[in-house]
């Protein structure tokens, strides 16, 4: 059977900064007391998903070198969408000149995991080339009055072109879950509804379910953690990040961080940490990644992947 494999990345960020110091104005919080609780100085915001989408989506095309008349499909991981009806990813399609199937993905922040392990079946299955997006405008949906979730969010994309090999591939193991029961400890309702959340509860659970999804992903692909190169979790909260890394047994000098620089972006926090370390060279072929999120729902996924340069 065939497999599949990551050629080309790229990222987006809205060109407005937020620093700690500005929501210390209007809320009641300073810049030591959000950098201690989060590992968070400044995140983006402003623009609208689909315009990051594309803009993530098209460096990623490039550096690949790839034909964008031959994506086969795009997935756009997104909580965020532009409109309720129709996909934000149509419109994506539409500002990148592609033709191909496209489709939204919500699966909160462990969106992008989700969507290339969707990606591979599919390109284990005939297609050639997939695209995959975690882009957010988190900023919509943030009460920019409760400090609770203001000094967390921001905006951004990430994507990653996916194409087919006729080996087994880079995508060795993964885990899909999901818990229904803890739905109402992060949400937002339609109709500008902000989110809600219950901070503690949140924290607990997501410790438990990066841990257990990753050590699902890490025994399908048949490797300990001690033989991951890099982990890339989703970049939520840096005592979350620290708590699940300690479970796992992962040190944090393996981990990837943009967290102090975005916020937490949702579906694109994890492509936007891998961007950052293959762009800073912290993977060699042959190293082994890990990819690990967790989100509202509640939602987790991981991915084992054998990086091919």
């Amino acid at each position: 059977m065939s497999g599949s494999r990551i050629t080309g990345w790229g990222s987006a960020l809205p060109d407005r900064i937020v620093t700690n110091e500005e929501l210390s104005l209007t809320l009641d919080t300073t810049d030591d007391w959000i950098r201690e609780r989060t590992g968070i100085r400044e995140r983006r915001i402003g623009t609208s998903t689909a315009e990051l989408a594309a803009a993530a989506g098209a460096k990623a095309i490039a550096q690949a070198g790839v034909d964008p008349a031959t994506i086969d499909v795009l997935i756009l991981a997104t909580t965020t969408p532009d409109r309720q009806i129709p996909a934000s990813a149509s419109r994506v399609q539409e500002m990148m000149g592609l033709d191909c199937g496209a489709f939204d993905m919500n699966a909160a922040c462990s969106g992008f995991v989700y969507g290339v392990t969707v990606a591979n079946g599919l390109l284990m299955t005939g297609a050639e080339r997939a695209l995959v997006i975690g882009a957010e405008t988190m900023s919509r949906v943030t009460n920019w009055e409760d400090r609770g979730t203001a000094i967390l969010f921001g905006d951004g994309a990430g994507a990653v072109v996916m194409e087919r090999t006729e080996d087994d591939g880079a995508f060795l193991g993964w885990s899909l879950m999901s818990n229904g029961k803890y739905e109402d400890v992060l949400y937002a309702e339609h109709d500008g509804g902000t989110m809600i959340m219950e901070g503690r509860e949140v924290f607990r659970q997501a410790v438990m379910v990066m841990a257990a999804s990753s050590n699902d992903a890490l025994a399908k692909a048949g490797v300990t953690i001690d033989d991951i190169a890099l982990v890339v979790p989703h970049q939520a909260n840096i005592r979350i990040i620290e708590a699940a890394c300690k479970r796992l047994g992962a040190p944090m000098e393996r981990t990837a961080i943009v967290l102090d620089r975005t916020g937490n972006t949702s579906s694109a926090s994890i492509p936007l940490a891998l961007v950052d370390a293959l762009d800073n060279n912290r993977v060699s072929p042959g190293d082994l990644v890990l990819l690990v999120g967790f989100g509202a729902g509640m939602t987790a996924a991981a991915s084992v992947i054998r990086w091919t340069g």
